[in-house]
């Protein structure tokens, strides 16, 4: 596939990947709780929402998990809505809080901070299995001046030096650490850094962070910026891809008639992909230290079950006008996951 093409020069080569998914398969234990601390765990347990995830738009799908939740554990759930990526990790890896939901990078700095944290389960690619568990990293540009990164009957990055940059958190993997990680291998001869991207003047004129993917998404429709990183899924229940292949270079989108804040502001807008790089799904994970090995096992036996695998509110059905975190596509379903699934995300930019 021409997107894994792409894929090798971040350093995630298919070898990597298919030997990470080897042995990934098998089910993720908890573990083994500590006897002489039994009372160390929540009672109502905290389900804390990355930013992108936080929006309006998606309350139904919030409460959603947290019903199934307690249906698991007998549990509270109570939600913890964040405008920051850094307060998510923070809670996760203190034991504020007892779930999240974000990208891999994010789950990977919390597991560095905390050890006990842990992947719970992550949703699979449209085979039921982790082997197309992905979903895509743009940068994009306003259709209007696509024309400026023509590569012929394609687009490249080339001209993106000097230009007006939005990333969405040095904490998001999709919406950062691949975007940069792409970038510095791109214009290699350079010897750029991380820091050299998002220092306004060494390589991009200007850099913001949007916040979130769809804050991202408004900065570049917006024209606050030129260039932007967000990922496809973040941006689906606003735009639709009207021309082209989704996610793929050259693929034009348009902001739905009817989107809502903060795209009700640019509605009918479009953009272009210039760069489309897949990223291993996101997962939702959790604080071993504060949730017992027994509500781990409860809520993974239902979320892997077919009683979720078929809620139209948690995968929503195509054709569906409801707004949810995942879409039913093939045999989506929620699947478990090893700490070593998310290798390749520690060796970008290493």
């Amino acid at each position: 596939m021409k997107n894994f093409k792409k894929f090798l020069t971040l350093g995630l080569t298919l070898a990597m990947f298919a030997g990470c998914l080897t042995g990934c398969q098998n089910n993720s234990t908890a573990p083994a709780e500590d006897e002489t601390a039994t009372n160390k765990y929540a009672d109502t347990i905290t389900m804390i929402w990355a930013p992108n995830e936080s929006a309006e738009d998606y309350d139904v799908a919030r409460e959603e998990f947290s019903k199934l939740i307690e249906q698991a554990t007998g549990k509270k759930v109570e939600h913890q809505l964040t405008t920051d990526y850094a307060v998510a990790i923070e809670a996760m890896a203190s034991g504020k809080a007892q779930i999240c939901f974000n990208g891999a990078e994010s789950y990977v700095q919390a597991h560095e901070k905390n050890n006990a944290v842990l992947p719970l389960f992550v949703n699979s690619g449209e085979s039921g299995t982790l082997e197309d568990a992905i979903y895509y990293s743009f940068l994009a540009v306003e259709e209007e001046n696509a024309k400026d990164y023509a590569d012929g009957d394609s687009y490249s990055i080339d001209n993106i030096e000097g230009k007006k940059m939005s990333f969405v958190s040095n904490s998001s993997t999709s919406g950062f650490k691949v975007p940069t990680t792409s970038i510095i291998n791109h214009f290699a001869d350079k010897n750029l850094t991380t820091d050299s991207l998002i220092n306004a003047g060494e390589f991009f004129s200007e850099v913001m962070f949007g916040g979130s993917h769809q804050g991202s998404a408004f900065n570049l429709m917006s024209g606050k910026a030129d260039v932007a990183a967000f990922c496809d899924t973040e941006i689906r229940p606003y735009a639709d891809c009207t021309e082209g292949e989704e996610n793929t270079v050259g693929a034009v989108y348009t902001i739905k008639d009817n989107a809502t804040a903060p795209f009700d502001q640019v509605q009918g807008e479009k953009f272009t992909v210039i760069a489309c790089t897949p990223v291993l799904n996101g997962p939702f994970f959790y604080n071993a230290d504060t949730l017992s090995p027994e509500d781990v096992k409860a809520i993974q036996d239902l979320f892997t079950s077919d009683e979720v695998t078929n809620n139209p509110k948690i995968f929503i059905p195509e054709g569906s006008e409801d707004v949810g975190l995942f879409e039913k596509e093939g045999d989506a379903k929620f699947v478990l996951v090893e700490d070593e699934w998310f290798d390749p995300i520690r060796e970008m930019g290493k």
